[in-house]
């Protein structure tokens, strides 16, 4: 269901928010939606969620909560009863449920995008190198690149290296190409929801791979129209789901939009993968709107005559503020 109904949309909206793939946002909303379900199916009269109110959780929880159990109290005993970490772990280890943290701060995986230590990791803190599931480090990575295809249909990737295949297969095995090419690795600063900074890493080498890949065949088989449309409905799908909001009714209109623009987004790219780098070799499209015998300088199809009314009437605006700035005195700037 997460590959499905998830990660397809995550694919096809470029999902980055502050610089990472989204990916912890959504598992959250999903597993609230799957508890609210089964506590109404239950009868039960309340939920419980272990967010703390540092966090971005809380209100992923509570908006998903609301919307699939209307009523029923939530009670979030980290945040209510304002408890540190460190009390957390007593109160788990008295109750006798011990957690083995691979790092301080925890660790959230997906096969999507991993969180390692969110907001528990200081500003010159250096990461050991065991701690990466999929990543070798750029300079330790192969000195000679790993040439991949990737098949593309209606914006998400069918096939890997000529083979159809399942996303989530398809994902997996990227993780392990990329990660072992030294891809993945993301070191941010991410602004949380109440505003609040904190140093975030992230591994996603699939993820990475596969964001850059379909945003350049958009740029290929859309029109310059519906990609500056895109653009900025991919930025506030990302920030509603990341808030919270994947059930909410506008991020609905914008998958609508999204899985529509999709038609056109089919092709197959040639990729080197080198210590961390991502480089398209080459692309084909059935559907791309890159038309060398029109575009080329060289080429005598296009009359380029034509052009000469259109840039009158898009230079006669600026003929107009001239005038104005003459009229109304106002001084022209100096280059």
């Amino acid at each position: 269901e997460f590959t499905k109904n998830w990660l397809t949309k995550a694919i096809q909206a470029n999902s980055d928010y502050n610089g990472y793939p989204v990916s912890t946002s959504m598992t959250r909303q999903l597993i609230a939606a799957k508890v609210a379900q089964k506590a109404v199916e239950l009868g039960c009269d309340a939920l419980m969620e272990g967010s703390s109110g540092k966090g971005n959780d809380q209100y992923r929880m509570h908006n998903v909560f609301s919307l699939f159990a209307p009523g029923l109290s939530i009670f979030v005993p980290v945040r209510d009863f304002d408890l540190t970490r460190g009390e957390e772990q007593l109160l788990m280890a008295h109750f006798g449920m011990l957690v083995e943290e691979l790092i301080a701060g925890g660790d959230d995986k997906t096969m999507w995008c991993r969180s390692i230590a969110s907001g528990g990791i200081g500003l010159d803190t250096e990461l050991p190198d065991s701690i990466w599931l999929w990543l070798t480090p750029p300079v330790k990575a192969p000195d000679k690149p790993t040439t991949i295809k990737l098949t593309w249909q209606n914006g998400l990737p069918i096939a890997l290296n000529g083979e159809q295949m399942p996303l989530d297969k398809l994902i997996e095995q990227l993780n392990v190409i990329g990660g072992a090419n030294g891809i993945g690795k993301i070191d941010i600063f991410e602004d949380g929801i109440m505003g609040l900074k904190s140093r975030e890493i992230y591994e996603a080498p699939a993820a990475t791979i596969l964001i850059k890949i379909h945003r350049d065949l958009e740029q290929y088989t859309l029109t310059k129209e519906e990609i500056q449309l895109k653009r900025q409905l991919d930025a506030q799908w990302a920030k509603m789901v990341y808030h919270g909001e994947w059930f909410h009714p506008l991020k609905k209109d914008i998958d609508a939009f999204i899985a529509s623009s999709q038609e056109a987004v089919n092709g197959e790219y040639v990729v080197d993968l080198y210590k961390g780098n991502i480089d398209i070799r080459a692309r084909s499209s059935s559907s791309g709107l890159f038309f060398p015998d029109v575009r080329s300088i060289n080429s005598a199809s296009f009359n380029q005559k034509e052009c000469a009314p259109a840039a009158h009437l898009r230079g006669l605006p600026y003929e107009l503020i001239a005038r104005r700035n003459k009229l109304a005195g106002i001084a022209q700037e100096e280059v």
